[in-house]
């Protein structure tokens, strides 16, 4: 098991490698495990869940009596009843039921919010699946997803949520969606041989895969363990020691200097003498600010936990209230995504060809149902969206994936002619297309015409397949025409950054670098890393009230 112990401590990179090699690594087969082996390995790599740190209700609760100020309310408290316990006078039991009255309520209040501001490892692990498809002994069965183990085979259809990291096995691309993870917007596509995460969900397809990772070892796991790891002081907790401690050096220097003054030079009876000492530990702290602020604290957190905000601790409201910079995706934030196309911009590059037929193209280069932002956009903007399949045969279509940045349907026409058409980035359609430096430079030209507006670009393509083969190369691409895509913002995009530079938070927009990234490419840095900023006009109906420009930092892909 030497093998499988450098999985566990992840000293083998399973991610990367070929699908054989993993099975390799893990010492399995297409056939999954065995009950046995199922066993053995729970004793390696653990259950598939994500353990909760268990900690005394009791401790947490005293723990909120363990910090400088309450140390201070503590001896005031101690001395209220056993050293004023003299001259013939009982304790001081007015002062000292007071003291632990405030001490009481300041710690109920901070441990009833910090309970219910919101446990985060709770709140991730809902999304776990609770059951799964397994293969298991030669047989398919429904398991508690808690029993995988990295080897298993599991089975992931639509809707269902991936039990554990695995890589996907041969069979059709799945569509994924993974923002709860990753923030992206719109499912990905996920082809044979991919990795797909923990607690993401199947929006498309049916495939099986290998687990390579379970528990805290999957990227949710480790996500999740470091939200719920996050002990680390904060900054309104450093302020309050110091102010704790202030106040405690300060009172210990006033009760040198009375004991001296009062005893020996005075002469004052004992009992006088400790309830001036008494005067001076309760006056010289603020008792009653750690429960106002425990308060405001209380109030801020239930606030955001109508939002659907969690809070791990209620200190990070004033953390948060020190955000200086605000770092923001564009599409589905400050937007709608909701897109639409202008027709009176759209650009042709093929003679012949009209600003209608263009639209035709990219419709047909869509998908018809299931479909994503963009998809639904290109045939809507068709009068029927029938047109996008009328008078052809579909034959294949190619959806989009991140590698090739574009889709493709392949069809035959009315006179049993098979054609291609394509839609996707400019870029990568300018390099199907093969262009020339005249058509590259024009293109660019355009693109820069409808960023000044705030619009994206999305070009168009189209290529014969004399073959009539779905899998035949085709003839020469066509580069047919760019379409600006405008993604109207969301009615309050505007106000909130006003806002937000009100308050003095810089805001940055972080997407697609396009200039930058051509420039790179350009000087052969194409795969360079890397952030970007640059003052970009918004959109006009994003600009009401706002400065002509804002920074926009954008980060290369």
């Amino acid at each position: 098991m030497g093998g499988l112990e450098e999985i566990r401590n992840e000293a083998v990179d399973l991610e990367n490698i070929p699908i054989e090699e993993v099975f390799e690594q893990l010492k399995c087969t297409r056939q999954g495990l065995t009950s046995d082996e199922g066993a053995q390995r729970v004793e390696i790599f653990g259950l598939n869940k994500l353990e909760e740190k268990k900690e005394s209700k009791v401790l947490k609760f005293l723990g909120f009596m363990w910090n400088p100020l309450s140390w201070v309310m503590e001896m005031a408290a101690i001395m209220a009843i056993a050293l004023a316990n003299g001259g013939g006078k009982p304790p001081d039991w007015q002062d000292f039921v007071g003291i632990i009255v405030l001490l009481v309520i300041n710690s109920t209040i901070s441990f009833i919010e910090e309970n219910n501001a919101g446990n985060a490892a709770a709140a991730l692990m809902a999304n776990l699946a609770p059951k799964t498809k397994v293969l298991r002994d030669g047989r398919w069965g429904e398991q508690e997803a808690s029993i995988l183990v990295p080897g298993d085979i599991v089975s992931i259809k639509l809707g269902d949520i991936v039990p554990a990291d695995a890589r996907l096995l041969e069979g059709d691309p799945l569509k994924i969606d993974q923002s709860g993870l990753t923030g992206e917007s719109l499912p990905v596509t996920k082809n044979p041989g991919d990795e797909v995460f923990s607690g993401s969900t199947c929006k498309q397809g049916e495939i099986e895969a290998v687990v390579i990772a379970t528990g805290v070892h999957t990227f949710f796991g480790k996500a999740a363990h470091l939200v719920d790891s996050t002990n680390q002081v904060g900054h309104f907790q450093q302020v309050l020691t110091a102010i704790g401690n202030f106040c405690i050096v300060s009172i210990a220097v006033g009760i040198v200097i009375e004991i001296i003054v009062m005893f020996p030079i005075q002469r004052r009876k004992y009992r006088a003498g400790i309830e001036n000492l008494l005067v001076l530990l309760i006056g010289g702290i603020p008792i009653a600010m750690p429960t106002v602020l425990s308060v405001t604290m209380a109030i801020g957190s239930h606030k955001l936990s109508q939002q659907g905000a969690i809070t791990k601790r209620m200190t990070a409201i004033e953390e948060l209230a020190g955000m200086d910079v605000l770092c923001s995706d564009k599409t589905g934030t400050l937007t709608l995504n909701k897109l639409s196309v202008d027709k009176n911009l759209v650009e042709v590059f093929a003679k012949g060809v009209d600003k209608e037929h263009v639209l035709l193209l990219a419709a047909r280069a869509s998908r018809v149902e299931n479909q994503d932002a963009i998809d639904a956009c290109m045939v809507g903007m068709l009068a029927d969206p029938k047109e996008a399949r009328a008078g052809i045969r579909e034959v294949h279509f190619l959806p989009f994936n991140p590698t090739d940045k574009r889709t493709a349907l392949t069809y035959i026409d009315a006179e049993g002619n098979w054609h291609r058409a394509s839609k996707g980035a400019p870029e990568q359609i300018i390099t199907l297309c093969n262009c020339k430096e005249d058509v590259k430079r024009k293109v660019h030209s355009v693109i820069e015409k409808y960023a000044e507006r705030g619009l994206r670009s999305l070009a168009v393509a189209r290529q014969e397949v004399p073959e009539k083969s779905k899998d035949s190369p085709g003839g020469p691409w066509q580069f047919i025409g760019l379409l600006p895509l405008f993604d109207p913002p969301r009615h309050d995009s505007a106000e909130t950054i006003r806002k937000a530079l009100v308050l003095g938070v810089n805001v940055k927009m972080i997407t697609d670098c396009f200039h930058h990234q051509r420039e790179l490419r350009q000087r052969g840095e194409g795969s360079t890393m890397g952030y970007c900023t640059e003052n970009t006009p918004w959109p006009s109906s994003t600009r009401a009230g706002l400065p002509h420009t804002v920074q926009r930092q954008e980060q290369l892909p």
